[in-house]
């Protein structure tokens, strides 16, 4: 084994997919990509990693909602591009031509060319280390989407993409919930 950097040690374990997060700031809407996300359990509770250097964390602490919307591959550039601009002078939705559709229960909307979206309620933010922790409220999932593999940022400008899908339910004695 080689010595890796210590402060390149997160890209060994980056988690889940790249989201996009969307927020109202009472009159517009903005889009942030957050690669640093987590499941907190299934009640269901996320965290995701952001702070006053992002233009949408203004709306998150005075509106205290979000959607978590979750693109696939085909959108990598997209989410990319939304990245690297700022909400603050840029319309995202018009620059990447991505529809915004009203959810049922926050008022930031949701993104039509997503895979899924999770309309959310901030419960809590831990200032120490950035995190903001959302409550879902609601959950969508676009069945006719037909690209279904997300994408995960290593950290370094690389992404690993969602390969094939291995199921051991019945190994783990795992029963899916119906109605699920």
């Amino acid at each position: 084994m080689r010595k890796l950097k210590l402060s390149k040690a997160f890209t060994l374990i980056e988690a889940g997919p790249v989201v996009l997060v969307t927020t109202h700031d009472g009159q517009k809407d903005n889009i942030m990509t957050i690669s640093w996300t987590m499941v907190l359990d299934f009640t269901p509770l996320f965290a995701i990693a952001t702070g006053a250097w992002n233009h949408s964390f203004m709306a998150l602490q005075q509106t205290r909602e979000c959607v978590i919307a979750i693109p696939t591959v085909d959108l990598l550039d997209t989410v990319v591009g939304i990245g690297t601009c700022s909400g603050a002078d840029t319309d995202k939705f018009a620059r990447f031509g991505l529809t915004p559709v009203q959810g049922n229960i926050v008022r930031p909307p949701l993104i039509k060319e997503c895979l899924a979206n999770i309309e959310c309620k901030v419960i809590d933010m831990i200032k120490k280390h950035n995190i903001v922790v959302l409550e879902g409220v609601a959950a969508y999932l676009d069945t006719a989407h037909k690209e279904k593999r997300t994408v995960h940022a290593v950290g370094d400008g690389t992404f690993i993409v969602d390969g094939h899908t291995v199921d051991r339910r019945e190994m783990m004695a795992f029963k899916i919930p119906s109605g699920s």
